[in-house]
């Protein structure tokens, strides 16, 4: 295979990756932890 398209490849997959941690951060089961700021200082 030629560099370039291996390299592709990694950077598309990085992403990819990246976005479904993300994903899963936000709307999985570990979601329940976060706090929202803007509820906890209401004015």
């Amino acid at each position: 295979m030629e560099p370039a398209i291996v390299l592709i490849i990694s950077v598309a997959v990085a992403v990819i990756g990246i976005t479904g941690w993300g994903i899963y951060i936000s709307f999985g089961p570990p979601s329940r932890e976060l706090s929202d700021p803007f509820e906890d200082h209401e004015d």
